[in-house]
This record gives C-alpha cells, sequence and structure tokens, in this order.
C-alpha cells in the first residue's frame, strides 16, 4: 500500500467505461505526480463524442456521425442516409464491443435493436452513436498511435471472414502499415489539440482517411505495430514519460531555490 503522490508517473492504463471514483483519487495528486493521460483530458476524451471537438464542417476528416437516444430519430437518419449502410455503436465501449452494421434492406429488426441498444434495465436511456458509413471499411482500418501529438507507429487491421469490425479482438489480423497523405494530414491536424487537452499518449482509428474513433484510455497496439514493423515503440513512450518528470522535477526544483532567496533576503 503506497501512496500515488510518491510515484514519479501514472501510467493509466484502465479500460473504459471511466470510473469517476478513480478520477477523484488521480485529482487529489495530480499536481505531484506526472499523469498520462491528464485527468481532465480523460474526462473530456473517454468517450467516442470527442471528435467532435475537432472543427471539420465540411466532414473533411471525420465521417458524418449521430448521437441520439430518439428512435424516430435514429431510424428516419437512416432512411434519409445517402448510403446504403451506416455503423452503430455505443457512446461508451471498446474493442470493437457493440459495433454493428445497419442496411437499409435489413430493416425489420431496428426497433427491437435500438431498445435494447438504448432502453436500460433501471429505466433510464443511453446515447448511441449512429456514423456515416466508409467506402472501403470491409477491407479494414488503420490504428495509429500518437505520442505527445505525433504519430510515432500504424498497422493496418484487416477483419476476420466471419465478421465486419477489424479490432483485434473481434478476430482482425494486423499487417505492415506506411502513413498515407491524407493520414498524416490529420495527424497533423488533431495533434495540437490533443497535446492542448493533456492527452500524450493516443490511439486512433482512421478509415479512408477519415478519424473514426479517439482512444485515450490504455490505447492498444505497441505490441503489434512492433511485430509488424520490427520496431520498439515503448522505447519512445518510456523515454517521453522520463522527460516530462525530469522536467516538472526541475521545475520544481528551480521554485525550491528561488523561494529559499526570498526567504533568506
Amino acid at each position: 500500500m503506497l501512496p500515488l503522490a510518491g510515484f514519479d508517473a501514472i501510467f493509466m492504463r484502465g479500460n473504459p467505461p471511466l470510473d469517476p471514483l478513480m478520477l477523484n483519487f488521480l485529482d487529489s495528486v495530480k499536481d505531484d505526480v506526472f499523469i498520462i493521460n491528464s485527468v481532465q483530458g480523460m474526462r473530456e476524451a473517454n468517450n467516442k463524442l470527442y471528435t467532435a471537438v475537432f472543427e471539420d464542417p465540411n466532414n473533411e476528416i471525420i465521417p458524418i456521425t449521430h448521437v441520439s437516444k430518439n428512435k424516430k430519430y435514429l431510424i428516419d437518419t437512416i432512411k434519409e442516409s445517402n448510403s446504403d449502410k451506416m455503423i452503430l455503436k455505443p457512446l461508451n465501449g471498446y474493442g470493437g464491443s457493440g459495433v454493428i452494421l445497419i442496411e437499409k434492406s435489413a430493416m425489420s429488426n431496428i426497433n427491437s435493436l435500438l431498445d435494447f441498444y438504448i432502453e436500460k434495465s433501471d429505466g433510464s436511456s443511453d446515447y448511441v452513436i449512429l456514423q456515416e458509413y466508409i467506402e472501403g471499411a470491409e477491407k479494414g482500418d488503420v490504428r495509429i498511435l500518437l505520442l505527445n501529438g505525433l504519430p510515432i507507429g500504424a498497422m493496418k487491421r484487416i477483419p476476420g471472414e466471419q465478421d465486419h469490425r477489424s479490432n483485434i479482438t473481434a478476430g482482425g489480423r494486423v499487417e505492415r502499415h506506411k502513413l498515407t497523405t491524407a493520414e498524416k494530414l490529420l495527424c497533423k491536424k488533431i495533434g495540437p489539440k490533443l497535446v492542448k487537452d493533456g492527452l500524450y499518449f493516443v490511439g486512433i482509428d482512421v478509415i479512408g482517411g477519415k478519424l473514426v474513433e479517439v482512444n485515450v484510455m490504455s490505447p492498444g497496439g505497441i505490441t503489434y505495430i512492433n511485430k509488424v514493423s520490427k520496431t520498439k515503440l515503448q522505447e519512445k513512450v518510456i523515454d517521453f514519460l522520463e522527460s516530462k518528470v525530469l522536467e516538472k522535477n526541475a521545475a520544481f526544483r528551480r521554485m525550491t531555490d528561488l523561494k529559499r532567496k526570498v526567504d533568506e533576503a
């Protein structure tokens, strides 16, 4: 049983959904310990709504996305969509859990499906995300890891034969991937905002150059990217952590020295 404030850094590796009680504990030491990702950053970005913070009025980097718990609105949106397919997923989730493909030609069970996603046993309700289907999604997506706002590695995730999801936990496989021009531009656009929000280690999911999700809690992929790209991304992550701790310690020493000089004057 060791005091949290006695550590140099705390690396958050919990799976979603976010535990607010855990954040309360971290709040009490956030001025003493470097936390990755920051407490406030995790609060703001732990669900799939975070992509809305990036200014993209023409949907150049983010697919058209609807968030609602109104069944009529969701059904009307599907019917009015120019595409025959849309993606439905829970607001909170990870590893591809609950992500399903909706097709206009097979909507006989849409009411019961939305009831399952929205209605909770205690009488309350959950929001769901309805997202534009990006052409080429059936071929997989790209997981990009960003450190301090910059991409450090990526992999292509290919869906299994019996599943449209490309997540490894859903049976997908990985291939080596070199960032495209569009993916580099995407990282350049969102990187500064991530750093500003204290989101130093992030995994983003990209399809066709568009940002589908931002993963800020326990983003996975290091071991897979290392294997297919013959690299050691963990070294970059730990080097970054150490540099932030050294900065914090140096700032504290500076402040202490100046305070001493003032006291002795």
